[in-house]
């Protein structure tokens, strides 16, 4: 098993792996990851202004595992801070986390740019 560094924006090693080096997979993985997961980002803002720990937690839960199979580790990670934080409630962590991982999301949108023309 690989050790993750949850830094990483996105982990290409994973991603073929999981892809089986597919090029044309790889793109469509990628693609339908940052569409889910921008969608789902607009959820768990609407969670945090409701108090709605258990919706929170659910969503940032199913993101998490898909950003962290395709090696979108540093998402993955802030996904995990919002886990935590909505489980014990703290949404004003969560608000800070939410914007840290829209930074996160940004940056794994120009390194699927760049990924694209290597992978």
């Amino acid at each position: 098993m690989r050790v993750l560094d949850e830094t990483t924006v996105l982990d290409r090693q994973q991603l073929k792996d999981v892809t089986l080096d597919d090029r044309d997979l790889m793109q469509e993985v990628l693609t339908a990851l940052l569409d889910d997961t921008s969608r789902q980002l607009r959820l768990m803002d609407s969670a945090i202004r409701e108090h709605d720990p258990k919706q929170m937690m659910r969503l940032a839960h199913s993101c998490k595992g898909a950003c962290a199979n395709v090696g979108a580790n540093a998402v993955a990670s802030a996904l995990r801070r919002l886990e935590v934080q909505a489980a014990s409630e703290s949404f004003d962590e969560c608000a800070a986390t939410l914007t840290a991982l829209t930074r996160e999301m940004d940056r794994l949108r120009v390194e699927v740019e760049l990924a694209n023309g290597e992978v």
